[in-house]
């Protein structure tokens, strides 16, 4: 088991001469992206690996216990049994189920019920805008945690990045971290909202100063969620943070993330950037609530040699 982020104190020289060559992020980006794919006998093991990885997400307005129950399912069971057998696998979950706040007890109670542990997710600090007063936000996130949830993604307020106003952003998230207790926290910084790569950068570092556990890329409520060079930018942020103090963190890209191949692109963009060790539930997730059909599909097709009929191939 890794240490976890305790934090450091506020260092503004990590953060102070921060410049990034956005033409060069972007060529190496999409080299990333266009590597060649996998060989179609590895990809059958890449893709279960990715279930484990997905943190399986109900986010909607009108989301109701019955909903949660069937997510509670599926995080269960996210691969048809004869798959599962076909392909050498026993049992297999996704990495966590995420839910709003007011959800997280029907979460629990669906879990418990079908007899697991599987961690549960709660989005809070003012999600998806993060312009709660503090206060507000903080008992947000203690009441997910009396409700139940292990995790956290709280959302930082992007105004004190896009106006530089750095200290305030670390001492906002130490005292949110605080708020977690146990539980971990995730950091969602909003890519989509923060003008450049450079403040991704310090928004990352910051962030990981005051001891979150995982930074994210998006609430995937932007228009701009999770892309490669935002996530280029925030890996080499997480390996120049692990040089500095000796800490793991996890990342978490979230939002566009639809399809068995998103999947193996970032499953593969992760192994190159940050090594195998960062290919576990503890240092890698990815936020999604449609990716997990279409790898179940991809499995399908791996199997019997045709895609399923969701209506009678793919279990609801």
């Amino acid at each position: 088991m890794i240490k976890r982020n305790t934090g450091t104190s506020f260092r503004e020289e990590w953060i102070s001469d921060v410049h990034v060559n956005y033409p060069g992020v972007v060529a190496v980006a999409n080299s990333l992206k266009g590597r060649r794919p996998l060989k179609k006998e590895h990809q059958a093991a890449w893709l279960m690996k990715a279930v484990t990885l997905i943190d399986l997400t109900t986010l909607a307005g009108d989301d109701t216990h019955s909903n949660v129950n069937r997510l509670c399912h599926y995080a269960k069971f996210p691969v048809r049994k004869d798959i599962k057998q076909k392909l050498g696998f026993s049992d297999i979950t996704t990495a966590a189920v995420c839910v709003y706040p007011s959800r997280v007890q029907d979460a629990r109670a669906a879990l418990k019920q079908l007899g697991c542990n599987i961690p549960i997710a709660s989005v809070a600090a003012g999600f998806p805008e993060g312009q709660t007063p503090l206060e507000t936000r903080i008992r947000e996130v203690e009441l997910a945690v009396e409700a139940g949830a292990s995790e956290i993604d709280i959302v930082i307020n992007r105004t004190l990045v896009l106006e530089g106003r750095w200290e305030e952003l670390y001492q906002e998230v130490k005292v949110l971290r605080k708020a977690c207790g146990e539980a971990h926290l995730k950091t969602i910084i909003a890519t989509g909202h923060l003008a450049d790569l450079e403040n991704v950068y310090k928004a990352s570092m910051v962030s990981m100063m005051a001891g979150s556990d995982f930074i994210k890329t998006s609430t995937g409520k932007e228009s701009v969620n999770a892309t490669f060079p935002v996530g280029l930018i925030m890996t080499r942020a997480i390996r120049h943070y692990y040089e500095q103090t000796g800490f793991k963190v996890g990342f978490k890209p979230a939002g566009g993330i639809r399809t068995a191949k998103d999947s193996l692109q970032w499953l593969v963009f992760m192994k190159e950037q940050l090594g195998d060790e960062w290919l576990q539930p503890h240092l890698f997730r990815m936020g999604a609530s449609s990716l997990l059909g279409d790898i179940e599909r991809q499995l399908h097709h791996y199997c019997t040699g045709r895609y399923a009929n969701s209506a009678y191939d793919i279990g609801m």
